[in-house]
């Protein structure tokens, strides 16, 4: 049975405590608290140095909608050159229209870009009108991977959505997102049948300044400056555990 534990990271701590769990691959990105935006080819290079497990890159230009205009476009289109050359094991995009359907023609344009390198369409997937019709354009993309919550908050909510996609996929890999731990994995397994799974596995550290000034904040009001989110290595080496019981219970 086939079973992939992808940790999302957006630090070179985070990827160290990721493998060190023992997860699979990791998807990196930056800014994770937004959901995860492109990350800085220095990320990248750095991550590479100090793990051997695979590396998917998210491109994705801001935080916000995936309707992209030309200029974002654009970004992206170049963002998908440069880690394709820097040798990222696959790239992790996707665009919608207005109508909430994938956007084939960036689509298609992001893939040739992307090259023999694999292709994994992020949660754009759930931000679309109708999964099932999502689900056959990736197919006939090329798209090697879904990431998936069914269209929910979290993977445990969207659970029966899940487990019509894991029926329709065929080849594409469909990988549960969203509110992933040990337990979670669990319990969508033996909903769904799903055996590829992404998380975070966050923990969240306070500061280390001493001095603090409580009249600035730097970015989102509900954020604070003095706290920093980082990868459980527990929490992964848990959720990784909890698959290779999966994996036995099968053979």
């Amino acid at each position: 049975m086939k079973k992939i534990l992808e940790v999302c990271v957006d630090s070179v701590e985070s990827a160290r405590n990721a493998a060190a769990g023992g997860a699979d691959r990791l998807e990196l990105c930056a800014d994770l608290v937004v959901g995860g935006v492109t990350p800085s080819l220095a990320l990248y290079e750095r991550v590479r140095e100090v793990v051997e497990i695979p590396v998917h890159v998210l491109l994705r230009p801001r935080f916000g909608d995936f309707l992209y205009g030309q200029e974002d476009f654009e970004v992206l289109k170049r963002q998908a050159r440069s880690f394709r050359e820097a040798g990222a094991d696959a790239l992790v995009i996707g665009c919608l229209t207005r109508a909430g359907e994938l956007d084939m023609e960036q689509m298609k344009a992001l893939m040739e870009t992307a090259g023999d390198k694999p292709v994994t369409l992020h949660r754009a997937f759930d931000m679309c009108a109708d999964q099932e019709k999502a689900l056959e354009a990736a197919r006939n993309l090329g798209v090697r991977t879904i990431l998936t919550s069914g269209g929910y908050a979290s993977a445990l909510a969207g659970a029966e959505v899940l487990k019509r996609l894991q029926e329709l996929s065929g080849e594409v890999e469909i990988m549960a997102g969203a509110g992933i731990g040990a337990g979670a994995i669990r319990e969508l397994y033996e909903k769904t049948g799903i055996t590829s799974y992404h998380m975070s596995g966050k923990k969240v550290l306070e500061s280390a300044m001493e001095y603090r000034n409580p009249r600035v904040n730097m970015g989102l009001p509900q954020l604070s400056e003095y706290e920093i989110w980082q990868t459980d290595e527990e929490a992964v080496r848990l959720a990784k555990e909890t698959l290779e019981e999966m994996d036995h219970c099968g053979e």
